[in-house]
């Protein structure tokens, strides 16, 4: 018997991607000055393309999700210099990219803890 759905699994996945996004926007942003540098970078679109889901679907007008594997690499952004120095750390992007990423790991932390609530109750027994 199965005691937790796929959805736990794959939250916890969503967290770990989120978590390696996170260090990867704060190393480039420390190394912003470094001579050199090249960026890095995690690619939520190839890891989209690459993962898959299961859902169930209720009407055959939806779109079919199947379970897969996901495999997070981290990418280093080698073609470009935007600096005098050799480094390709665009600041402003990475700003924006990390304010966008903490909010996305807030909503699968709200969304975990959601889920881990809910299997308190049923536990309890709805009391």
């Amino acid at each position: 018997m199965k005691l937790f759905s796929d959805s736990i699994q794959s939250l916890e996945n969503a967290l770990a991607y989120s978590s390696l996004k996170q260090k990867t926007i704060s190393n480039n942003i420390a190394n912003v000055d470094t001579p050199n540098y090249k960026a890095q970078e995690v690619s939520f679109k190839s890891e989209f393309d690459r993962a898959t889901l299961q859902a169930r679907r209720s009407d055959a007008r939806h779109f079919e999700f199947k379970r897969g594997s996901s495999n997070i690499e981290v990418n280093t952004r080698a073609t470009t210099s935007y600096n005098h120095n050799g480094n390709n750390v665009d600041i402003d992007k990475e700003m924006a990219e990390m304010a966008q990423n903490q909010i996305y790991y807030n909503v699968l932390v709200d969304r975990m803890n959601s889920k881990f609530n809910s299997l308190k109750e049923a536990l309890k027994g709805g009391n």
